[in-house]
This record gives C-alpha cells, structure tokens and sequence, in this order.
C-alpha cells in the first residue's frame, strides 16, 4: 500500500507504524461498519496521520470516498461525480471563518446521500476533528445522522465505513450516552513505532537529543515530538507554554492542590469515589488527561493498547496524562506555588 506522506512541524515524514489500525480499516471495508465508528484519543497522538493512510486504504479497496477536516481546511469528495466533487471544493473556498467551516458538516451528509443515490455502493465517510468547532450536542446530532445513512440510506448500496475522529472532551460523553456510534480509543504510539517516526525527524536536524531522552517527554505523542523540534529540543519553554496554555493559574493549583499533587505521582488517584466531579471536569475540558481508560482488550482500541499501568508515562488503569509532558507542566505549576 501506498504510504502518505505528512507534515510534522516543517518537515516531511512518511506514515509509519499503526499496522494494526489499519488493518482493522481493511476489517470494516469487507463487511462495512454497522454504525459510525467514533475514535477518540489524547492531542496529537496520530488520529490524523491513521485517517489520512485509512483513505488511501480505501481508496485502492475500491471505496469512494469523503473526507472533511475542517480545522486544516480539507474537504475531499472522491466520489467520482463531477458535480459532487466541484461542489466540495466550492464550499471549501468560500468558508472563510470557522463558524462557516464548521458550517460545511452538514454537507458531508448531503453529499453522501447524494453518491449512494447515484449508485455509489462502497462509500467512505470520514471526519476528523471537526467536533473541535462544535458543541457537544451537534457533534452527537452529526453521528446521528451518519447513522441514518447507514441504517435508512436513500438507495441500496454495498457497504458504507463512517469514521469520526475527536480529542477527549464533552463531545466522546455526549456521543456514547445516546449510543449512536461505536467508541474505539486511540493512544500514543507504540515505542518502537515511534522511534521509526523519530528517527526520520533526527536525520534531517542537527542537535536532536537521544531517543531516550525523548521518549519520556513524550510518551509516543507525535504532536508532542513536532513541538520539541519547533522549540529546538527545549522541554523547559514547552511545559512553560503548556502551563499557560492550559489556564494552569494560581487560584486553579491553589484550589485542586491536594488532589493534583495525588495524580503527578499516579493519575488514577483521580478514580477515587471522594475526587471532586469538578476537578475531573475541568482536567478533562483542558485536555489533559483521559479519564475512564477503556479495558485494554483488542475491541475497544484502534491499533494497540496502552499499558495497564505505566508511571513512568503518566499511564493509569482507568485515568492517564495525556502525554507526560502534560503531566510535567502541572508538577511545575505546582512547584511554582510552594
């Protein structure tokens, strides 16, 4: 299979590793996905990269194809229809704002009508990042109607794969409590995958730290790699813009210091009975941690699983950092209000 080449930070890399998240793709071509697939998983960890390479998969599968992200502004309609086709690119061109990005979800499901209507009978739908610019509710409303297409389409068709990928947030509660799409978690790479990725970023700087140095920082996080090497190596400057970034304020540690210092050393003091909703809220809505791990079998995952447990990462059974480096930026803030 082809592999797609992708931008990390300024470079150009090719797709590497998630072999079996891709298989599991090829998996859903042969049979279709009796309802919307929605993958969620930490900033950065490689939904992207999986969806990008998950569309060449289908494409040489024989599958027409529609795939929209709105927050890189891409909205492909590979789906042999002229009309159709000329149509996506329009809508791209004249939605300037984010509010009119957004906007162009409704689209997807149009032109997916459209393309079963006209006797497309293998069709991908795939939709990444794109809750990002919505509520909680829509985004829930949008899988729904991925659902009809699938369940009450307007013509007959062979099988249709309906993917929708979002970072942890409201939108993976709201989605799950209607049960209107399948749930599979997404983590970080594997170690040895993504050494291969770093590996092709070392080749190509000069001054790139050791491996070692680098996995503990990042925890396999290919977003987390990009911001290193845009920082010149340095954690120190990353963590700072993290603290900042994530509203990590005096009053915040102040009122949550207890509990915070608990989950630096292992996140799923988080998991306690007595841990304050709030608290839990909050962590999740900065994207932070991923709160309520799914059990670490093959069903629930896209590619491989996390560890049990790993401290070392930030790696819970049921709670984790979203990447160590996330992790470190509260120890500092903490540090910083003794």
């Amino acid at each position: 299979m082809k592999r797609v080449k992708l931008r990390l930070a300024d470079l150009e890399v090719e797709f590497t590793d998630r072999d079996g998240g891709i298989q599991q793709v090829e998996g859903w071509s042969e049979r279709g996905t009796w309802s919307p697939v929605v993958v969620f998983g930490p900033e950065g960890c490689g939904k992207t990269a999986w969806l990008k390479q998950s569309v060449e998969a289908l494409k040489e599968l024989g599958f027409s194809v529609i795939y929209f992200n709105p927050l890189r502004k891409e909205f492909l309609a590979e789906v042999g229809i002229k009309s159709v086709e000329e149509k996506a690119k329009e809508a791209l061109k004249q939605a300037s704002t984010v509010h009119a990005l957004a906007g162009l979800m409704g689209y997807v499901i149009d032109f997916a009508v459209e393309a079963i209507k006209l006797g497309r009978g293998r069709l991908a739908v795939i939709v990444d990042d794109a809750f990002q610019l919505t509520g909680a509710q829509e985004a829930a409303l949008f899988v729904k109607g991925m659902l009809e297409l699938i369940e009450h389409p307007p013509h007959s068709y062979e099988r249709v794969v309906a993917i929708a990928a979002t970072s942890e947030g409201a939108s993976r509660w709201e989605i799950g409590r209607h049960r209107w799409a399948e749930l599979r978690a997404m983590w970080n790479m594997g170690r040895e995958g993504f050494e291969d990725l770093y590996e092709q970023v070392r080749r190509r700087t000069s001054g790139a730290p050791s491996f070692e140095s680098i996995w503990p920082l990042t925890g396999g996080n290919p977003s987390s790699l990009a911001q290193l090497y845009r920082a010149g190596w340095d954690a120190t400057a990353l963590v700072t813009a993290l603290i900042e970034e994530r509203k990590l304020t005096p009053s915040f540690i102040d009122r949550w210091k207890g509990w915070l210092e608990e989950a630096v050393g292992d996140p799923d003091a988080l998991w306690r009975a007595d841990v304050p909703e709030e608290l839990v809220d909050e962590l999740v809505a900065r994207n932070l941690i991923v709160y309520d791990m799914h059990s670490r079998t093959e069903l629930r995952w896209i590619d491989q699983p996390p560890p049990e447990k790993d401290l070392e990462l930030g790696v819970g059974r049921h709670v984790a950092w979203q990447t160590p480096l996330h992790r470190e930026a509260v120890r500092r803030a903490l540090e910083e209000r003794k």
